[in-house]
């Protein structure tokens, strides 16, 4: 994924134009776990839920593969999402009145023996199997937040996109979710919007800190990731 001086401006209500983006830049690996630090307003949730296409930008380029994702229409958005984005939030969206089990399969039209295999597979990884059919009212905040993971991941998506993914959680739980994220980054693109700049230097592939919208830094922590060092020498100099 590769993102070219991308603008995203809303309007107040008093008609005043504010920049939550402001050309930002900024090249992200095939694989690999990549965080977003930086302070409450600097932008990192309005990228996130454009390169999730949650919302549209002002100006500027996603490229995903060959294609411009900014320049999709409101179907083909949809069916990116679908196809592609896994989405963990920090207040884990998950049906009360449903069970794990229920949480995990509530937008699976087809349910076959892959499936029930495949999520029995991620409880295990995820060390929740005892709490499939529990209702989610039993379950820890960090319980929580792993049954929204396997469910983020039901879809084999090709980027899983975390906004404060520990934001309710205790340091114990927040450890053990980036601990499971670096697992899944290995075969996919984790992109975690946090405050939490400890654990971004200790689990983060890339970090990039941001301030009013922009790039404050681009910190290459990992050789095992793939990017264009010279993309990003150039948007250093922006």
């Amino acid at each position: 994924m590769i993102i070219k001086n991308l603008f995203k401006e809303y309007v107040s209500k008093k008609g005043k134009k504010c920049k939550a983006l402001n050309g930002f830049n900024a090249e992200f690996p095939d694989k690999g776990i990549v965080f977003i630090l930086g302070k409450s307003g600097c932008g990192k949730s309005t990228l996130l839920n454009l390169m999730g296409c949650l919302d549209n930008a002002t100006s500027g380029e996603i490229i995903v593969g060959n294609q411009n994702i900014t320049e999709f229409t409101e179907q083909e958005k949809s069916i990116y999402r679908a196809n592609n984005i896994g989405f963990i939030f920090q207040n884990f969206n998950l049906f009360e009145q449903l069970n794990v089990y229920e949480n995990i399969v509530f937008n699976i039209p087809n349910i076959t023996q892959n499936t029930e295999k495949k999520i029995d597979e991620l409880l295990e990884i995820l060390d929740i199997v005892e709490c499939k059919y529990k209702n989610i009212n039993e379950l820890s905040g960090g319980q929580q937040q792993r049954v929204s993971i396997v469910r983020a991941l039901m879809k084999d998506c090709k980027i899983l996109l975390a906004d404060e993914p520990t934001g309710n959680l205790d340091e114990l739980n927040g450890k053990l979710i980036f601990d499971k994220l670096k697992h899944f980054s290995r075969d996919r693109l984790v992109i975690v919007v946090t405050h939490d700049r400890e654990n971004a230097y200790q689990y983060g592939d890339i970090v990039i800190e941001m301030k009013d919208g922009i790039v404050e830094s681009y910190n290459l922590l990992s050789a095992s990731v793939c990017i264009d060092k010279k993309i990003n020498l150039d948007m250093k100099k922006k």
